[in-house]
């Protein structure tokens, strides 16, 4: 029997995936995208699982121990509040409002709230300065914004002009002037009336990607591509319903959205967060033994500190354990693996879609591999010179003859940027991959960052992950360094863990560590201990190192290199 309503199709479509959780071959065979005309996933979905539903739906611990717990129910009720209050104050379908709130309970109601409304959320983190939120009310062409009462300093003065909706959370009902109180809401009634149908390809989101070019781009998601397309990404996780999923992320980038929104409550999971200000390795185990995690996401960053610690002090280990952001390095996964008995799996995907490639729950992983494509996704290579399909070794992209769900629409107000990421019949990752004979992916690199020396090519990961292989080293970024000979050799930036110097007995002991595991040419010829430069949302900007390297930017370091 076909399912009917948009409701019954995304539930058989999510059924399906549950039933093959930890069969991969059989997910692949059986999933299809749910496709309908008309879905609002606030209120097709969420409000349907949360009504009468008095299980946690989020869990905030706060870093002085103080808690918020919300039921399904409860969020439906004040998100329904929310939405109505919103709806009074002027926002309308199609209305872009920026939301620049921190992890707390009005982030998750305001997100419902628009969803329900119709209007297009631009998620923005609250580390954003006055320039930041000025390109964004001007090209996100935002009508309203909600944001902290402490970052309403932000907006005064001529540095963020327009005329917007400011609306204040957490002004204990006294917002600055000019502002609204978002605690008003509250005493609003409850009950929404949707007031009109939601189109599956209307826009619900518009994110300014973190880029490491000075005009960020502005990603365009729809109503299906992301509430729809991250059941693959619930799927990467391994999330049930009942499970307890803590990721790590911050607010106004789109793996908050993959982990802390979309993928947990289309499992019908409940979603843990710890606040905290400074990174505690023990702290965040005790609490996740509090919340009873079942299921934890981080980027590498973390997972780095986190094996820097004493991880037999979590009593109760998750069952999935995954990795994204950034390739994770194998002897990370190892040291995981030996001390919890878990396997830490990675996933590949971008702010443009949901996860394409990962190592699924029941699978064997590869050393190395970030595992094979998720079910709804059909990726091939590309060479990149010759534009070849199904090479070993290319760009990794997206076959538009079997479109996926979870592919944004375009770079919004950017059609040429647009059309040259979808030439071809392709959507183009712009990420370099090699594929082995079972099918598995290896990441390889950005296209613009494997560098050639001596005529190899070089996989700044490839040198990079065997060089955090020492103790000595806490984070690495390799980039290619001018020589007359080679035309260039691998220079790494290196920071280094506690309780080691950054002097030339440690620079030899890290020659000699390449050295002994890498072939010549791949081998680390320049080292400098260095803070490594990172955009707001904690990527490498390679191109600043690239350009300190070739001598263009930056003040020069002190260098040291191999004889």
């Amino acid at each position: 029997m076909v399912p009917s309503t948009p409701t019954d199709q995304f539930r058989a479509a999510r059924d399906t995936l549950l039933r093959h959780r930890t069969d991969y071959e059989a997910a692949r065979a059986a999933f299809s995208w749910p496709r309908p005309e008309h879905f609002n996933w606030a209120l097709d979905w969420f409000d349907h699982i949360a009504e009468g539903n008095d299980r946690l739906a989020l869990h905030i611990v706060e870093e002085d121990g103080t808690e918020r717990r919300v039921t399904f129910e409860q969020m439906r009720t004040r998100s329904d509040q929310v939405a109505n209050w919103l709806r009074g104050r002027g926002v309308a379908p199609g209305d872009r409002c920026i939301v620049m709130l921190g992890n707390q309970v009005e982030l998750w109601e305001t997100l419902l709230a628009l969803m329900k409304l119709r209007a297009v959320v631009i998620p923005a983190t609250p580390q954003l300065g006055p320039r930041d939120l000025a390109d964004r009310v001007t090209r996100g062409e935002a009508r309203h914004v909600v944001v902290r009462a402490e970052d309403t300093v932000k907006f005064t003065g001529s540095e963020v002009p327009g005329d917007y909706t400011r609306i204040a959370v957490g002004s204990g009902g006294t917002p600055a002037a000019g502002w609204l109180a978002y605690e008003d809401a509250y005493g609003t009634e409850t009950g929404y009336d949707p007031q009109g149908v939601t189109r599956g390809d209307d826009t619900l989101l518009l994110y300014f990607t973190s880029g490491t070019t000075a005009l960020p781009k502005l990603v365009e998601h729809t109503h299906l591509s992301y509430p729809v397309g991250h059941l693959a990404t619930m799927y990467w996780i391994g999330l049930q319903p009942g499970d307890v999923h803590l990721n790590i992320s911050s607010p106004g980038w789109a793996k908050h959205a993959w982990s802390n929104f979309f993928a947990p409550w289309n499992a019908e999971a409940t979603i843990f967060i710890h606040n905290y200000t400074r990174f505690d390795a023990g702290r965040l185990m005790a609490e996740m033994d509090r919340g009873g995690v079942t299921s934890f996401c981080a980027p590498p960053t973390v997972w780095r500190m986190l094996i820097q610690a004493d991880l037999s002090k979590l009593a109760a280990v998750p069952r999935e354990v995954v990795a994204a952001g950034e390739p994770l390095n194998p002897e990370v996964i190892e040291h995981v693996r030996r001390v919890w008995g878990v396997t830490i799996r990675d996933g590949f995907g971008q702010t443009e879609t949901a996860v394409q490639v990962a190592n699924t729950p029941g699978q064997p992983l590869k050393p190395g591999s970030m595992g094979r494509p998720t079910p709804g996704f059909d990726v091939t290579l590309l060479d990149p010179v010759t534009g070849k399909a199904g090479v070993d070794e290319g760009e990794i992209c997206l076959d538009l003859s079997t479109r996926p769900v979870g592919l944004m629409t375009g770079y919004r107000g950017d059609p040429e940027r647009t059309a040259e990421a979808m030439a071809g019949g392709y959507y183009r990752t712009g990420d370099i991959g090699a594929r082995d004979e079972e099918g598995c992916l290896t990441y390889v690199g950005r296209a613009d960052d494997v560098f050639k020396a001596s005529d190899y090519k070089i996989s700044p990961f490839e040198v990079e992950s065997v060089l955090l292989e020492h103790e000595a080293v806490a984070e690495a970024a390799v980039v290619p360094s001018p020589d007359p000979v080679r035309l260039a050799v691998p220079k790494a930036y290196v920071v280094l863990a506690d309780g080691h110097a950054g002097d030339a007995e440690t620079a030899a002991l890290l020659f000699s560590h390449c050295e002994e595991r890498l072939a010549p040419y791949k081998r680390v010829r320049v080292i400098e201990f260095a803070e490594l430069p990172k955009t707001i949302s904690g990527k490498i900007r390679r191109v600043e190192l690239r350009a300190h390297a070739a001598g263009e930017a930056g003040t020069p370091g002190t260098e040291y290199r191999d004889r």
